[in-house]
């Protein structure tokens, strides 16, 4: 199944170039008072939210998916859990580029000794929000990833059943401003995470480990790999995480980069892909006080 959120927080059951309109089924989720829960109701009822969509997709209004304004699909992250030089070729490109590295290509270390880090949720955008740049006077850059959706609470998991913690798939970008400063401090403005086009639920996934992955910029191909490349997995990303904080429904894990990382500059236009999941359009401006 694939979902999606537009307009107005709407919800959507993508098939095909159409979407119909389901938002209906967000009846099924609770009823929440102040303190609110720190996790994402939609994920977290994900199961009741589906099985209500399968009773009245048939009747629901059907709409263009083309030029539909498409939101994050995951709307309320307790937290946006990203992995460093995650792939070689990436990491061999860091070392070798003084803009990439800052100057400081010793400093540079592998996934394994440089853990994750966290962006900050209010980075998050979706694809029909576009990304607002920021520090124009500096470079910043654009990094396609594997997204991963937390379906539930997950503490201590191990790589073999982490998994079945999984509520579905989104292509991320990761956009950067480059510098000295710490990775989650560079890569946390507004705008800098792009979540979509839609989330997909696993069972149209299969192996996560065994999808290309790429960007065009302008029409231009930059970056092209596969997730077979990663130097942990999904499975282990997960159990890194979660051997440090509980993850919790709605919670994603970008996966990291492939090589081909490049700047990106206001008037540019990124179409991101990722096999089994599909692409989505981003345009990028300059960031004016608010979303573009």
């Amino acid at each position: 199944m694939r979902l999606c959120r537009f307009g107005d927080s709407r919800l959507g059951l993508v098939e095909g170039r159409t979407v119909r309109d389901v938002t209906a089924a967000l009846d099924v989720l609770p009823a929440y008072r102040y303190p609110l829960p720190g996790y994402d109701p939609l994920i977290a009822n994900l199961d009741k939210v589906t099985a209500r969509i399968t009773e009245i997709a048939s009747g629901s209004p059907v709409l263009n998916l083309d030029g539909m304004k498409l939101l994050s699909p995951v709307a309320n992250p307790g937290k946006i859990v990203a992995a460093p030089v995650n792939y070689a070729a990436h990491m061999s490109e860091v070392a070798s580029d003084s803009q990439l590295n800052a100057g400081n290509p010793g400093h540079l270390v592998t996934i394994h000794k440089a853990g994750l880090f966290l962006k900050a949720n209010s980075s998050l955008v979706g694809p029909g929000e576009g990304i607002g740049l920021w520090h124009l006077e500096r470079r910043n850059d654009h990094e396609v990833e594997l997204a991963v959706v937390i379906g539930r609470r997950a503490n201590n998991v191990n790589r073999k059943d982490a998994l079945r913690y999984v509520a579905g798939y989104c292509i991320g970008l990761d956009i950067s401003i480059r510098g000295q400063e710490d990775r989650s401090f560079r890569k946390s403005p507004d705008s800098y995470t792009v979540l979509g086009p839609w989330l997909v639920t696993p069972d149209e996934i299969g192996d996560p480990g065994q999808l290309d992955l790429s960007i065009r910029l302008n029409g231009q191909i930059k970056q092209d790999s596969n997730t077979k490349h990663m130097t942990l997995g999904v499975a282990q990303l997960i159990e890194m995480a979660s051997s440090f904080y509980t993850l919790y429904p709605g919670d994603i894990i970008i996966t990291g980069t492939p090589e081909g990382v490049s700047p990106i500059v206001p008037g540019d236009t990124i179409v991101a892909t990722i096999e089994r999941i599909g692409s989505m359009h981003v345009k990028v401006g300059e960031f004016l006080g608010e979303f573009q």
